[in-house]
């Protein structure tokens, strides 16, 4: 049992406080998943840059970020670059051809690069929502869309890693959040690899993000996207996929697992549970609506 939260700011320019209307969502829902918590948070788009996080899992963190640094100049020209306890934040030219993540975790002990775009990034870590927004400091963040997740541990340990959102690496801008359980994991994952995916975790929820993206990719609208995944991806399962235009969520053939969605004309707010969208969201025109079996839905900008 998880919880998964989402806002979309709709329209051109339309805007606001993604880090902090997430993690008030995901604290509402702290008691479906007490183990980790974690954010996708998107924004004005770089036209000439990328946004890569990466995670330091090592004390000696101010070494470990000057290598960090060093492998990414090997490949690319950093900009820009900050840290923020044992996030690092970088800005840099290019992704090179989506070889930059696994050149970084080649060359430094203890790195792992969760996320890589134009538009996103993801910051998770171990506890709730509201520790991670204290340290990493999530409530300035303002931006067009985000999804956001808190875990409770089923089939994979607890750790960072193994925490959501996850990215459809190598994809950029591409991300996930899961409530449930693929049961064809290892089948999808295996298709997935033979056609050159690599995995950065035993999670089942990394999959459907690769999935998806790779079908984005292959130039499958998201609608379809999402349709196809309700028929190939079997067990029970909830899901909010983000790009860098919009968000879309599925539902399972047997509808085991909660997802409700509200909107308006100014915005769209997607939760597990309805006292997340009315803890953050009160008004009462704001109705939430609870996704039937099999149905998927999504917002483009």
């Amino acid at each position: 049992m998880c919880g998964i939260v989402g806002i979309f700011y709709k329209g051109e320019g339309a805007a606001g406080p993604v880090g902090q209307v997430l993690t008030d969502m995901c604290d509402q829902l702290f008691r479906r998943g007490p183990d980790s918590a974690g954010v996708a948070l998107y924004g004005s788009a770089l036209s000439d840059a990328f946004v890569v996080r990466v995670d330091l899992e090592r004390p000696d963190l101010e070494r470990a970020e000057e290598e960090t640094l060093t492998a990414a100049e090997e490949l690319t020209s950093v900009k820009e670059s900050v840290r923020t306890a044992r996030s690092l934040r970088m800005v840099v030219a290019d992704d090179a051809e989506g070889k930059l993540a696994d050149r970084i975790e080649e060359a430094v002990p203890g790195a792992r690069v969760f996320s890589i775009g134009r538009s996103m990034e993801i910051v998770k870590d171990l506890g709730m929502a509201c520790d991670i927004n204290q340290r990493y400091e999530l409530g300035t963040f303002q931006g067009t869309h985000g999804i956001g997740h808190t875990r409770m541990a089923t089939e994979s340990i607890v750790d960072i890693a193994h925490s959501h959102p996850f990215w459809a690496r190598p994809f950029p801008d591409v991300s996930v959040v899961h409530n449930g359980q693929i049961t064809n994991y290892h089948k999808l994952r295996r298709r997935l690899q033979q056609k050159g995916h690599r995995f950065a975790t035993g999670n089942d929820s990394e999959v459907i993000a690769v999935y998806v993206a790779d079908k984005l990719h292959a130039g499958i609208s998201l609608d379809e996207a999402l349709r196809a995944s309700v028929e190939d991806l079997d067990g029970t399962f909830a899901y909010l996929i983000s790009t860098a235009n919009g968000i879309g969520l599925a539902r399972d053939q047997f509808a085991m697992k909660p997802l409700l969605y509200a909107e308006d004309e100014e915005k769209v707010v997607l939760a597990s549970e309805e006292i997340s969208i009315r803890a953050v969201f009160p008004d009462p025109a704001l109705v939430p609506r609870e996704m039937q079996a099999k149905e998927v839905r999504w917002w483009l900008r």
